[in-house]
């Protein structure tokens, strides 16, 4: 099978199986999102999800995060994953946003970045989700699931794996393959034991036709 190929055949089946596939996160607006990303980062969406109604409710707007004490804040997320780190993230950013944006969540993966907390994949899941921009987060789900597939190719960090992604899907899908391979990564190619019993793109995968003798 050639690379144009497996990729028609991975956009084939997640456009019938997966058309909306979207994030799991829980939010209402682009300040929830972001604050829901910068959380996530080594922590599952699910232990964000339970985390970050407390935080909105005692911090609705950017403002009022803005002048968060560290102590209440830190108390808030302290079941998730470095949760010092993210205060001081979440802090800085919310100031950041308040005194160079007006409090308004930025759109471009430029102006994101410059964000406390924020970095490329970050930036791109904000651009793609709420605007559907053409960008491809590569967190290790898609990194891993793109390499097994055989979407990429020696690619040896995530901003080689998001060219080479970008290169080939279509312009107008981006925002939601990003999608597809996470689930994906998350449900069905999971790191430790791939369930490629069930999975519907094992004819198109390079990993299953190496594997599937001792699958």
């Amino acid at each position: 099978m050639t690379k144009k190929e497996r990729y028609g055949f991975v956009i084939s089946y997640f456009s019938e199986h997966a058309p909306n596939a979207e994030t799991e996160l829980v939010y209402d607006n682009p300040y929830q999102l972001l604050v829901a990303v910068v959380l996530s980062a080594q922590c599952t969406d699910k232990r964000v999800n339970m985390t970050t109604p407390a935080l909105f409710a005692k911090y609705p707007t950017v403002f009022q995060l803005a002048k968060a004490e560290y102590e209440d804040l830190f108390d808030i997320i302290k079941s998730i994953s470095y949760p010092g780190n993210k205060t001081r993230h979440l802090m800085g950013m919310a100031n950041m946003l308040v005194e160079k944006f007006g409090g308004e969540v930025p759109l471009t993966v430029e102006e994101l970045m410059q964000l406390p907390g924020v970095g490329r994949k970050t930036a791109n899941v904000i651009t793609s989700v709420v605007d559907n921009q053409p960008n491809m987060a590569v967190d290790t789900h898609v990194f891993r699931v793109a390499a097994r597939i055989g979407l990429t190719n020696n690619a040896k960090t995530p901003l080689a794996a998001e060219m080479q992604l970008i290169k080939h899907i279509p312009k107008e899908l981006i925002y939601v393959a990003h999608h597809w391979l996470i689930l994906h990564g998350r449900y069905i190619c999971v790191a430790r034991t791939p369930k490629c019993e069930e999975c519907g793109l094992k004819i198109a995968c390079k990993y299953y036709h190496f594997h599937k003798e001792i699958i």
